[in-house]
């Protein structure tokens, strides 16, 4: 750093404030290790100190000088160097909702965007749909509007020319915006009412404000204004979206904005408290103040795992404050950059397991991730939450083991705390013997004093085990379990249920999961790493000394970082005019970064940079942030072209989604700049330099040892050898089994496996497996085994669906995750599907039983079968299953399937969902069955699934994976027969039947039979309307995901989704009627419309819920095609579905402006709708009061207002625009939907009709703006286009689409029962990287 007063200024401190134990880290100024001084104490200890950082520093002040600096004494900062914190004030803030009140400024027609948000909703079996609540109190809509003049799809690529807009004139309609995008400036707003609106909300109490405007990231001026306005006003805290992150996307840049006026003041007060801890002032600006007397840098960890000054440390970079610093601490204590070995980062701690990793000698970013259910834009490492921690809760349900997600938090904690809490991992890790208690620090019991307590977990544990065994044996003793037994199966479970999202990390980005190492640290990691390692094939784990600490340390050795980044639009290229323009671009946001480091005091040559372009094939979302290469890696892999920007995109988009499109642009979208102000040197020697060095010396038999305990491990306990960290030399290997222990860390040591001391580390290398040697018995179900088995197929499943979103081009199955990949058992039975689409449940099992009978006996290794037809298991005809045959030997024993929507098959209309189709054969190409491969090169993902089923079967043995697999359909039997058997008990005597129609009239009509005693049903759709000559006839398969779906939604606990779920279930459906049509009837409708009814009819039958919207609102929009005997015009189609409101029910209001039951895809962002195609979106808000009325309410629909910028063809498929969704139990209908052709037509000369004017009909915003049309000789009508039709629709024309809400609940004027405040996710304070937002993609692309 800045050289003044070296020799006197010394002491580093570095500190972590987590949500238990601030952790601190201090040096005198030698900088060595040994010179260290480590301090653990509570975060909240209100009766001994205020506030656990200050404590830290003074304790660490007082061991440093010598002398005990009384508490409550300032703290003098003229002997500190630098002070570094991580804290969890944002994360908290969030969680707990306790941040600023504040108001949102958006563009005019958008004020409800944040609660729509992407309109998928969290859980897809959850009736009672719950989205976060948004940050804000109040919304102020600004009538201001710009849009983009130019679209991406445009097949002419046009280009509009414009000035930039810092030099364009004052009134110019058409401007450069700052990511090099034609602007048009369509309405700009009025001061004089932006200030009045602003006063009133000023005047209302509210002094944090949030601003985000339609296309602010690339013309920022409408939002700079605001901001000087509500500056004068006198607000105290004013973000604007532009400032904080200009990318593009409405609803992240808004929510981010808001998380950013609701955090930062809370931020802000808690760092005022903080240096009023001092004498003189904290941070850069203090320091030059003070001349270095007094005065003392501060910086704060930042999500991306830099360091910022004090003085701009704010709310939206704070929010993964804490686990940042865990990351930087073991990435660069466990990677050396000679071996560049990559490094999975293990953070076991209480409340929750964080994996990430680190490779190539650089931090992974995201940009967009969830925490505590909001959606922020800003650069975060990738840090996952994938399991509960120590404290994850242990149940037995539906014959299955399950761990977590619910926690027991701090609060009252794991049972051995003793605040009577519930079963957790660490008590099952402390019955084993694998958590030492005198290690344990002895904070518990009335007065803080008593250790953990054992006996609380025993009894616990025999509880359960009693209730395993009664449920299991059935009355005989023979094949009871154990405690250690039980005990056992939940840590199997545990380590199973983790290792999915890690391996989904690793493969997710194109890298093998067992050429890692796993860096393990946080207070229960040490006792799970080496299981989690032997899963995943990694053969080495390293332990830092400081691994209970090692947030805080990673504070210590981590950069301060300038973050700096701007908007493109460009298309690469390799030289000339772009590659300059960009290179000076680069140059800018560099030199801006390097200024603020030297304020800072870093010097020039203390600077480096990471410089990134955010990368995309045109026609595509899917962007990479590319970094510039090393000089060694321009000089290796691109002719020593330093900036091969292109070239390094086309490698990392290969290795990362398996293919190239080498005839496509590359969108440059953003240029990025990573200023690092480098402090760290590099550690005095790696691990592996340490490993080079070390002479191993194996310690005896009692040498050295503490203790010894009888430890369970697989197959029982054995005698393990217990050793202090404090007692045992650099040099020292011990051998399985084993646990070395501290007073804060317990690792477990497996038989097999060794533990050798190294300076830094304890470095474990995994020998032979702890697992599997007993041949496992296929006589009897053994529970554990079959919530691994489970875990197992889902994994396969899960991996398949990897590898084919990797291989695929298509954008439906590669963005929209449109697809879905399941294993079937040898007759075609579903055993495992993932993602869980409702709508494919059923009906892909019905399409490969199909096959699997037409096949039989016919089919060869390497074969592959190809159908889409629904009278063999389709759905629709743009979707199309793939069906391989596992063999083992001659004999068929599994199926691999994959089902993917295509964009385009033919039919009458681009797209392939055309609205009014009548057959079949207007809808696209059908397959009935067909063998796509024969003996030749197999699907990447097929092989992958047929390669994991066989190490499957190698593990295990073939009658095992047999015996499980119907053992877990057997599961799932269980679970619907024990709900079947429980509705009768509910509905006694009381008829389960129900009816609805579709808008043409048809009935669908459903009578349920329920046999109490056998816990069986017959679902009867007798009386059901005939087929129909047009396209909402739904293949039978439909009927049968609608039914899982239901029964799923109704059992509402976690289950296998399988074949066995229909087992029970009697399914009578007409022969002939429009839910069992003939091979020649179009079903487009079916599987879009139709589907959403049977659901309501079905949950009508069951009273579970009020009718939802019951419809998807098809909308398909575009111009060009291939006509026979016409040239093929070049064009682009575009299609979507929208939201509406959801049912209420018993105990919850509905949901406004949701996708429901058997869909739920996401919307594409509103500024991305706009620079895509020519559209104005004019309006997209909810639609009030459209929601039934009752003693509970049904949630509202949306308004959805487009306008077309050219001709094009438009088509709406919906339905509920006659048969309004019902209300339930006293509860209100809710409003049909309406869709409206706001369309130019010849002026009927004297007209005096309202809407020729422009005046809209009931529930839409203002009037038609009728600029466009010339008013002699036009004028503007609404025109109802009904539930289903086409039309072509010229520039300036709109279609309003107007969707249903829910029906309510209960009537109206009686007591809510409905709490929403009681209720919260047991994941909303996981850290949402990359595997959840893959997760959440995949299930919304239903």
């Amino acid at each position: 750093m800045a050289s003044e007063k070296k020799t006197e200024r010394g002491i580093r401190i570095a500190i972590d404030r987590g949500g238990t134990f601030t952790d601190c880290v201090g040096n005198p100024g030698t900088g060595k290790m040994k010179d260290d001084v480590l301090i653990k104490l509570l975060s909240v200890d209100p009766s001994n100190y205020e506030d656990a950082p200050l404590e830290g520093i003074r304790r660490l002040l007082s061991t440093f000088s010598g002398k005990e600096i009384p508490r409550g004494a300032p703290l003098d900062t003229s002997k500190i160097e630098s002070i570094r914190m991580g804290t969890t004030v944002a994360t908290n803030a969030l969680l707990e909702r306790k941040g600023q009140d504040i108001a949102m400024v958006v563009t005019k027609g958008f004020k409800d965007c944040l609660e729509i948000g992407n309109q998928s909703r969290p859980n897809i079996f959850d009736l009672a749909i719950r989205k976060p609540e948004v940050l804000y109190k109040r919304v102020v809509e600004i009538d201001e509007r710009v849009t983009l003049e130019d679209y991406a799809e445009d097949p002419e690529r046009h280009e509009t020319g414009a000035e930039p807009v810092g030099e364009a004139g004052k009134d110019v309609e058409l401007v450069r915006g700052l990511s090099g995008e034609a602007v048009r400036i369509l309405q700009r707003p009025s001061e004089e009412k932006v200030k009045a609106q602003l006063q009133e909300v000023y005047d209302s109490g509210l002094r944090s404000v949030a601003v985000c405007l339609m296309h602010g990231y690339t013309y920022p001026h409408h939002e700079a204004l605001i901001g000087k306005l509500a500056r004068d006003i006198g607000f105290e805290h004013v973000s604007l979206s532009h400032e904080l992150m200009p990318m593009i996307k409405l609803v992240p840049r808004a929510t981010s904005a808001c998380a950013d006026a609701y955090l930062t003041p809370a931020i802000k007060k808690y760092i005022k408290g903080f240096e009023a801890g001092f004498e003189g002032g904290l941070g850069t600006e203090s320091f030059k103040r003070e001349k270095g007397a007094k005065g003392a840098r501060c910086e704060f960890m930042q999500s991306d795992g830099g360091l910022v000054d004090v003085d701009v440390f704010s709310g939206l970079r704070a929010i993964l404050s804490g686990p940042a610093g865990g990351v930087v601490g073991y990435a660069l204590t466990s990677y050396d950059p000679k071996t560049r070995i990559p490094v999975i980062g293990f953070d076991m701690g209480g409340t929750s397991t964080d994996v990430s990793r680190y490779g190539s000698g650089r931090y992974d970013h995201v940009f967009e991730t969830t925490t505590a259910g909001v959606t922020i834009q800003s650069p975060q490492l990738d840090i996952n939450t994938v399991a509960a921690g120590g404290g994850s809760r242990l149940f037995f349900r539906n014959g299955l083991f399950v761990v977590g997600p619910e926690s027991a938090s701090a609060h009252p904690g794991p049972a051995c705390y003793r605040k009577g809490g519930p079963l957790t991992i660490t008590d099952a890790n402390l019955f084993l013997g694998r958590l030492l208690p005198d290690f344990f620090p002895k904070i518990f019991g009335k007065n803080e004093d008593e250790g953990l307590d054992a006996e609380a977990s025993e009894k616990l544990f025999h509880e359960l085990t009693d209730q395993i065994n009664k449920e299991i044996t059935k009355g005989s003793k023979e094949n009871e379990m154990s405690l250690d037994e039980v005990a056992y199966g939940f840590i199997k479970i545990a380590n199973e249920t983790m290792t999915r999202p890690i391996r989904s990390l690793t493969e997710a980005r194109g890298h093998d999961t067992s050429r890692h190492r796993l860096a393990t640290f946080g207070g229960a990691g040490g006792q799970h790493a080496v299981a989690i390692a032997e899963a995943l094939g990694i053969s080495q784990i390293l332990v830092h000394r400081y691994s209970s600490v090692l947030s805080a340390y990673g504070m210590a050795l981590a950069d301060v970082v300038d973050e700096r980044q701007e908007p493109e639009s460009k298309v690469w290229s390799d030289e000339g005019e772009v590659l300059k323009y960009l290179q000076n671009k680069m140059k800018d946001l560099k030199d801006k970064s390097i200024a603020t480091l030297k304020d800072q005091g870093f010097d020039e040559n203390q600077i480096n940079f990471e410089e990134y372009l955010n990368m995309r094939y045109r026609g595509t979302e899917s962007a990479l942030m590319i970094i510039r290469p090393t000089k060694e890696e321009a000089e290796e892999a691109y002719d020593g072209d330093g900036w091969a920007f292109g070239k390094a995109f086309v490698k990392q988009h290969e290795q990362e989604f398996g293919f190239i499109l080498p005839d496509r642009d590359i969108i440059v979208d953003d240029v990025r700049a990573r200023g690092i102000g480098k402090t760290f040197e590099g550690l005095e020697k790696t691990v592996d330099q340490q490993l080079k060095e070390v002479k191993p010396k194996d310690l005896g038999k009692n040498e050295k040892q503490y203790d010894k305990r009888q430890v369970y491990f697989e197959g029982g306990r054995q005698e393990t050898a217990i050793y202090r960290l404090e007692d045992i030399a650099v040099g020292d290997r011990i051998k399985g089994p084993a646990i070395i222990a501290d007073g804060t860390q317990t690792i477990v040591v497996t038989p097999g496996a060794s533990a050798l001391l190294i300076d830094t580390h304890i470095v474990i290398n995994i020998g032979e497996s702890e697992g599997q040697d007993t041949k496992v018995n296929t006589k009897e179900v053994d529970p554990i085994m079959l919530s691994i088995f489970a875990h197992r197929f889902m994994a396969i499943a899960e991996q398949m669906g990897r590898a084919l979103q990797k291989t695929s081009v298509s954008t439906n199955v590669k963005e929209r995750l449109d697809y879905s990949c399941a294993l079937f058992d040898s007759d075609g039975g579903l055993v495992a599907n993932a993602p869980h689409l409702p709508v494919h449940l059923g009906s892909m099992s019905t399409c490969v039983k199909k096959q699997a009978e037409i096949w039989r006996g016919k089919l060869q290794k390497g074969d592959v079968l190809v159908s889409n037809h629904p009278m063999y298991g389709g759905t629709h005809l743009p979707d199309i299953t793939v069906i391989t045959p596992a063999f083992s030997g001659e004999s068929i024993v599994f199926y691999v399937a994959s089902r993917a929507h295509h964009a385009d098959i033919g039919g009458i209309l681009p797209g392939s969902m055309p609205p009014n189709s009548r057959e079949l054969f207007q809808e696209g190409a059908a397959i009935k069955s067909e063998k796509l491969v024969s003996e030749v090169a197999r699907l990447q993902w097929d092989k992958k699934g047929i390669n994991l089923i066989g190490a499957l079967i190698g593990d295990y043995g073939e009658d095992v994976v047999q015996f499980y697999m119907r053992s877990i359909q057997d599961n799932a039997e269980l679970s619907v027969r024990n709900l079947l058997k429980d509705v009768s008990k509910r509905f006694e005597g009381q008829d389960l039947s129900a009816v609805d129609y579709m808008d043409d009239g048809s009935p669908i009509k459903l009578k349920v039979t329920i046999n109490a005693e056998k816990g069986e049903a017959i679902f009867d759709f007798e009386g059901t309307g005939p087929e129909v000559y047009g396209n909402t006839n739904a293949p039978e398969a439909v009927t049968y995901s609608a039914i899982i779906y239901c029964l799923r939604c109704l059992i509402s606990e976690d289950i296998p989704l399988n074949q066995g779920c229909l087992k029970p279930i009697h399914v009578k459906i007409p022969k002939k009627s429009f839910l069992s049509p003939s091979d020649k009837a179009a079903v487009v409708g079916g599987n879009v419309l139709t589907s959403q009814r049977v659901t309501d009819v079905v949950l009508k039958a069951f009273h579970a819920c009020a009718a939802s919207q019951g419809d998807c609102n098809n909308l398909t929009f575009g111009f060009g095609g291939n006509l026979e005997g016409e040239e093929a015009v070049k064009g682009f189609g575009y299609y979507e579905t929208i939201a509406g409101g959801s049912g209420a029910g018993p105990h919850w209001d509905g949901t406004n402006g949701v996708h429901t039951h058997m869909t739920n895809t996401r919307i594409t962002d509103s500024e991305i709708f706009e620079r895509r195609y020519p559209v104005l979106l004019r309006e997209f808000s909810l639609r009030p009061g459209s929601g039934g009325a009752g003693q509970h309410r049904g949630g509202d629909g949306v308004i959805r207002d487009i306008e077309f910028r050219i001709p094009v063809q438009v088509s709406i498929l919906s339905e509920r625009r006659v048969f309004h969704p019902y209300g339930l139990e006293g509860g209100e209908d809710a409003s049909c939907g309406l869709n409206l052709w706001v369309r130019k037509v010849p002026n009927a000369s004297g007209s005096s009709d309202a809407h020729a004017n422009g005046d809209a009909p009931n529930g839409i915003n203002g009037k038609v703006d009728v600029e466009d049309a010339d008013k002699e000789k036009e004028e503007y009508r609404y025109v109802n286009l009904g539930g289903k039709n086409t039309a072509c629709m010229q520039k300036g024309e709109r279609i309003i689409i107007m969707t249903p809400g829910g029906g309510g609940w209960g009537n109206v004027g009686e007591e809510s029962k409905a709490n929403k405040h009681l209720w919260r996710d047991s994941k909303s304070s996981w850290r949402q990287g990359s595997v959840a937002s893959r997760q959440a993609e995949a299930e919304a692309s239903a």
